[in-house]
């Protein structure tokens, strides 16, 4: 990251802080979720035992997770203090780029293509990056409106209403949005923030018809039986309408362990969650999928055909773990 904070000086340079006696802080060479943390939390109880100001606004870099920020108020010191005790999180907003989100969305280009990784190991997409901001947003600020067609904004307004339902989406023009919108809103809910992405709202409640107006449908698969791992691996290269899917998946080749299936934009991840023995729920498939002008039945159709047939399946777990598997190996069995 930059040692230079652009944002902080271009604030600073308005001559907006001065007038109104506000006060910034600028935090640098770091990441909220790591070496940045404990002066986040120092900086905003040194503003809030001041009793100046009636409210905070923590502008994270356009690379962080919004999450490790969120987490950063319930983080306890060794001697006990937590910032939850003198601040109350009010509000996730998160900025959607109305020309550049689709297009952005679809590629596969890493962060640190374009020199935005936070460090040498982040191995980040900028498609996994727009999908974590925006599912864990209140409120969507959808800006740059003016520059792109009717159309075209309401087809991101769709998308963005898949990925999170329950965010409210203000469109904008060069930023400009009342502050009624982004403050004191008690919008932030920490028992929901992690659990209410598009994906949970789809398993739940099945899929809304008023986003397929814009082309923007889903649709969920389940089943009770394993993938073949080469078919499953033929399949992830037939999907290309699919901006977004996320579920558990059972993989024949490693029949013990429930995985994890994360995908945005093209790039796909299945990783290890737990032993299907110690699971709340039975070794099976349940994956949505959400896209644009999205052939549910062609998706379906492909993941049942990459499904152990009846044969396959009368094998047994012995004789599957033999079958060729293609798809990246896992290390560990980690919890998520």
């Amino acid at each position: 990251m930059s040692e230079v904070n652009i944002d902080a000086a271009l604030v600073a340079g308005t001559g907006f802080l001065d007038r109104t006696d506000e006060k910034l802080v600028e935090l640098t060479n770091g990441c909220i979720c790591c070496t940045l943390r404990e002066d986040l939390i120092e900086s905003v109880a040194r503003l809030a035992s001041g009793g100046r100001f009636d409210y905070l606004l923590i502008e994270s870099t356009g690379i962080s997770e919004p999450m490790p920020v969120a987490a950063s108020f319930n983080w306890e010191f060794e001697n006990g203090f937590s910032l939850s005790r003198i601040a109350r999180l009010d509000t996730m907003v998160t900025v959607v780029d109305a020309s550049a989100f689709l297009r952005e969305l679809a590629r596969g280009e890493a962060l640190a293509a374009r020199h935005l990784a936070a460090g040498d190991g982040d191995v980040r997409t900028i498609a996994d990056l727009l999908v974590d901001q925006v599912e864990f947003a209140d409120v969507i600020l959808l800006n740059k409106t003016d520059l792109v067609s009717e159309k075209t904004n309401a087809t991101v307004a769709a998308v963005l209403r898949r990925l999170n339902p329950a965010a409210k989406i203000v469109p904008t023009d060069h930023g400009r949005v009342a502050l009624s919108e982004v403050l004191d809103t008690g919008l932030f809910d920490p028992r929901l923030a992690a659990e209410s992405p598009g994906w949970a709202e789809e398993l739940a409640n099945g899929h809304a018809p008023e986003t397929e107006e814009y082309g923007i449908s889903s649709v969920t698969f389940r089943a009770q039986r394993p993938l073949h791992p080469q078919r499953l691996h033929a399949t992830l290269h037939q999907l290309q309408s699919v901006l977004r899917s996320k579920g558990f998946c059972w993989i024949a080749s490693r029949p013990d362990i429930a995985a994890i299936w994360s995908q945005a934009g093209p790039n796909l991840a299945i990783e290890p969650a737990q032993y299907w023995s110690t699971a709340d729920f039975p070794p099976g498939q349940e994956v949505v999928f959400i896209g644009v002008n999205l052939d549910r039945r062609r998706v379906l159709g492909l993941m049942q055909a990459a499904l152990l047939t009846d044969t396959e399946l009368a094998d047994g777990p012995r004789r599957w773990v033999d079958y060729p598997d293609p798809l990246p190996p896992w290390d560990v069995v980690h919890a998520h």
